[in-house]
């Protein structure tokens, strides 16, 4: 009787196992087409990354305008200290991007994407309950901490949630979450300080960051896991020197002067930095940044390409509001509507571009997007003071369309070129070459507009629009710095075609 029951409860395990078995293998290996529990969890992790990343672009764009009413409420001048309010969170960013993305590879990526929404929604927190300039900058700091953790990571999250042959429409939808952060920034925040108060434009994360942090817990499954090897402390620390060295001079170089004491000490001690930085980490086990990846051609082109494309097509959103409403002199709701175009434009295109990327590869696509963007801003440079609404809005759409084909294919092959365990990082060296790029942007062409005499002939433009040579000065000093833009990205086409043929990898 007892071996009989023994049997019966052997066979009754057996076939539950198996039953079990065959569920899971329908699950994952589906007969026909994928999944629907699985689809969901992909479609739900994108959701939470898509609500990390839209707080953490929309704080970069948000607080611009809201900027003279803090100047205002705290009884400063609109220029030195106040500014910090937005350079302490691009600085902070820029810092800890590269780390961040070594400590994914270290402990996980749940767990570096769960730090940074907690920061960030703390950081908010005390932004908004800021009883003073400096707190609120040091507030700033933080959250641009938990902003760089979660751009870091998020891109890393996406690849990881999705197969390879989904990846590129996958990244075409996370580049969506960015454009919209950017693009509404600048109409909410005008919003939410003039029916609220500005400190609502950070209590607004507070909700939201909750929401992503129960998300989190509940989807994501990741185990926290300790790969080996160490913390390189040396290594973050000249890191984050050199990135936020750089950045800094860059954000004050316009308004201090290139040759100030500040300028060059805040650049010469970040370069200095990053100079020492490869000798320490090829003498140290576990480096903070993977030289290695650097050795993969298209990794490297990519990357370069990457860096190249934001330095030039970042012109747009940094000089187009001087054009709109210092020599057109259209009131701030239109020109903020004039801007839309290009953001909308990458709205609706990357997800095609990146599903184009999955089936062709990248190298033609995001070639041919940066010469259809550098051909805008050839086309941009012709605007003039006579240029109708229509001509604006057609080269604004040229542009973003040829970058929104260049974008999700060319981080796809930046990121699939990546070894698995060194997706972290790679998704770090994506965010930080987004974050220089741009600082480069406003730097360099501020420098070019400034330096013709563009800036200067804006400022009397605002008080004396009729003046026809200053109408000239400032079109000829647009001209030459969309121009010198457009050879920045024809650059980065050949830097995309010398990438050759990345490797295809199947499901």
């Amino acid at each position: 009787m007892e071996s009989q029951r023994s049997h019966d409860n052997d066979t009754n395990l057996t076939r539950t196992a198996t039953l079990r078995a065959v569920r899971l293998e329908r699950a994952v290996k589906p007969e026909h087409g994928e999944a629907a529990p699985v689809q969901r969890v992909r479609w739900s992790v994108m959701a939470i990354v898509a609500v990390g990343v839209f707080m953490a672009t929309l704080d970069s764009s948000i607080v611009n305008i809201s900027l003279p009413t803090i100047a205002t409420f705290f009884k400063v001048p609109l220029n030195g200290a106040v500014e910090w309010v937005i350079i302490a969170y691009l600085v902070a960013t820029a810092a800890v991007l590269l780390t961040a993305g070594r400590l994914a590879d270290m402990v996980g990526r749940k767990a570096v994407w769960l730090a940074g929404l907690v920061i960030f929604t703390g950081g908010s927190a005390l932004c908004g309950a800021a009883p003073s300039l400096a707190f609120l900058i040091a507030s700033r700091a933080l959250q641009g901490l938990g902003g760089a953790l979660l751009m870091a990571i998020s891109p890393a999250l996406v690849t990881s949630a999705f197969p390879p042959h989904e990846r590129g429409r996958a990244l075409g939808f996370n580049a969506i979450t960015v454009a919209l952060g950017v693009s509404v920034g600048p109409t909410l925040g005008g919003l939410i300080t003039a029916s609220l108060t500005w400190r609502w434009i950070f209590f607004v994360n507070v909700p939201i960051g909750i929401i992503g942090i129960l998300a989190t817990l509940r989807v994501l499954q990741e185990p926290l896991r300790r790969n080996p090897g160490r913390f390189d402390p040396l290594g973050a620390a000249l890191l984050a020197l050199g990135m936020a060295g750089i950045t800094a001079g860059l954000s004050f170089g316009q308004e201090l002067g290139w040759g100030s004491l500040f300028i060059t000490s805040s650049i010469g001690a970040g370069l200095l930095a990053l100079v020492i930085l490869p000798f320490v980490e090829r003498r140290v086990p576990n480096p903070i940044i993977v030289l290695d990846l650097l050795k993969n051609r298209v990794f490297t082109s990519a990357i370069l390409s990457l860096l190249l494309s934001f330095l030039a097509l970042f012109s747009v959103s940094f000089m187009m509001p001087f054009y709109l409403e210092q020599l057109r002199h259209f009131p701030t709701a239109l020109a903020g509507l004039l801007l839309t175009p290009v953001p909308i434009t990458l709205a609706i295109i990357a997800p095609v571009s990146g599903s184009l990327a999955d089936r062709f590869g990248s190298r033609w696509l995001a070639a041919g997007g940066l010469a259809i963007a550098c051909l805008g801003l050839v086309f941009i440079s012709q605007l003039d003071a006579h240029s109708s609404i229509f001509d604006i809005i057609w080269r604004l759409v040229l542009t973003g369309f040829g970058q929104a084909i260049f974008q999700s294919p060319n981080s796809s092959a930046l990121l699939g070129s990546a070894p698995r365990e060194h997706q972290g990082s790679a998704s770090g060296f994506l965010a930080t070459g987004r974050t220089m790029g741009q600082s480069l942007s406003i730097a360099l062409t501020g420098a070019i507009f400034a330096g013709l005499g563009g800036a200067a002939a804006g400022q009397i433009l605002a008080s004396q629009p009729q003046s026809s040579v200053l109408q000239q000065v400032f079109t000829s000093s647009f001209r030459v710095t969309f121009l010198a833009c457009a050879a920045i990205a024809a650059i980065g086409i050949f830097a995309s075609l010398v990438r050759g043929k990345e490797e295809r990898r199947k499901a």
